[in-house]
């Protein structure tokens, strides 16, 4: 019965958008700030999709968790620092409510007051693998992208705490709808990105970490990070957040269990990013592969599942470049703001990250900056963004007022090679990394925060990579590769 009315049609003026599909997307593609969309997806099914209804259509199905510790260190917890156990939906909220049935199942080596779980990346596509119908409960046809649904989409489940690290995201902009409880967001500008203290260690394809822990900052390691300018929201359920390209984020639960959906929208200034993602790859596996293995340096994300080769990574490269000038001169043949069909832009998309399987579509003409971190939105541009009840704008914390409206603002928030020829991530099948539930792992991953000791002055190999792969030395290099290959 439930499932039967999570899909039922849309009563008559029950799908009024305040916004059409077309205007949608001309604000998801040109505006270069955060801003929450209210009242655009209240017919949608996937509201439907609490945890509890989602265990119940899952029926036994097994989906691996990630767990931290509520405990705050002074650097991030990045995966590399978490457990991982593989558990049905029923078990995770057993736990999550202390049930004594844990003391014998996959969370019972982790104390709920002292460990968060997160099933987070989970693709739509491959969980409802055998329930296709279900992949239209998600509509971002109503935002602008006809025939994008929740095949799409990653979905996320996580309990009290559970967060993601200070990243950004190389490639496009993201699409978020919060479906159960509230999430907050921390989100800095491409122009913080210096004060963030970019570092690609751990290593994964498409995203670049900051070094600190946002919520417990080390300002006398990191002195720079007082410069950063901070745009905090919770968002809650049925509001749709808009992170755009190059945007820094920290994410973390606020309540008990949060859900949320989630797309990403690829963009034209991807092709070179790629380019640029295919550079760091080289340089990282080439000299991290070069270390001692037994210095024990988890640098590799567990998404990434192996270093690839040089000759594999010099392909990729290639691809990357062949891929940009081949973007480049079909652009040049069109009109300036026009997009190519679905069928080419599907031919030429790749997904945002490792774990990113499921495909996204390059779309439309951006009013974009591809200088790394510079990213400007001209005042005159932000006047004609329709803000009000409906869109409401993310502001710095300094600028924070009561005009918010539903949003709460807090004061604190490889390359494989695919089928048919194309590069990238767009419908490649990953391997399945197999982690360990031994509950001795937690207290050896995460024992320490991984701070260095005041008295040590030698540079490490990643000290030579932050400098090597800092995105503005990769952007400037792409500049001079892509220019040579040109000539």
């Amino acid at each position: 019965m439930a499932e039967a009315e999570s899909r039922r049609p849309a009563a008559p003026g029950e799908d009024v958008k305040p916004f059409t599909p077309e205007k949608t997307k001309e604000i998801v593609m040109s505006l270069q700030q955060p801003a929450v969309f209210c009242n655009m997806v209240g017919d949608w099914p996937a509201l439907h999709w609490n945890a509890k209804y989602l265990s119940a259509v899952l029926d036994g199905k097994t989906i691996q968790f990630r767990l931290g510790l509520k405990t705050m260190g002074l650097v991030p917890q990045f995966e590399t620092r978490c457990s991982y156990v593989k558990a049905t939906l029923e078990e995770f909220l057993a736990w999550s409510c202390g049930q004594p049935s844990c003391l014998s199942g996959p969370f019972s080596c982790y104390e709920f007051s002292k460990y968060w779980a997160y099933a987070d990346y989970k693709y739509i596509a491959r969980i409802f693998e055998d329930k296709p119908e279900f992949f239209q409960d998600v509509r971002w046809s109503d935002f602008g992208f006809p025939g994008r649904s929740g095949k799409e989409s990653t979905l996320w489940i996580g309990s009290e705490g559970a967060n993601t690290p200070c990243h950004l995201d190389s490639y496009g902009c993201n699409l978020v709808l919060q479906v159960q409880g509230r999430k907050r967001w921390h989100l800095f500008p491409p122009g913080d990105t210096s004060f963030l203290y970019p570092t690609r260690i751990p290593y994964e394809e498409s995203s670049v970490f900051s070094k600190v822990n946002i919520t417990n900052p080390d300002l006398k390691r990191f002195p720079k990070f007082r410069n950063t300018t901070a745009h905090v929201v919770t968002l809650s359920p049925g509001q749709v957040l808009l992170v755009p390209r190059h945007w820094w984020h920290y994410v973390e639960s606020i309540d008990p269990i949060t859900i949320s959906i989630n797309s990403w929208i690829e963009l034209d200034a991807d092709h070179e990013a790629r380019v640029e993602e295919a550079i760091t790859r080289m340089l990282v596996c080439a000299i991290k592969s070069a270390e001692n293995p037994s210095d024990g340096d988890p640098w590799l994300n567990p998404t990434e599942v192996e270093a690839t080769s040089h000759e594999i990574n010099l392909q990729y490269l290639n691809k990357a470049v062949l891929a940009y000038f081949k973007w480049q001169k079909a652009n040049e043949s069109e009109q300036p703001c026009s997009s190519s069909s679905d069928a080419e832009q599907r031919a030429i998309a790749s997904c945002k990250r490792k774990k990113r399987e499921v495909g996204c579509e390059p779309e439309g003409c951006r009013l974009l900056t591809h200088e790394f971190g510079f990213s400007t939105f001209k005042a005159e541009n932000l006047q004609k963004i329709p803000f009000g009840p409906h869109l409401i704008q993310v502001l710095p914390q300094s600028q924070e007022t009561s005009s918010i409206g539903a949003v709460a603002v807090d004061s604190g928030d490889l390359l494989h090679e695919n089928e048919g020829g194309h590069f990238g991530k767009l419908h490649c099948t990953r391997k399945q990394l197999v982690m360990s539930n031994d509950c001795e792992t937690p207290a050896h991953q995460m024992d320490s925060d991984g701070s260095p000791n005041a008295s040590q002055t030698a540079l490490s190999t990643n000290d030579l990579l932050d400098c090597l792969v800092n995105p503005h030395v990769i952007n400037l290099v792409a500049r001079l590769l892509l220019e040579r290959t040109r000539v």
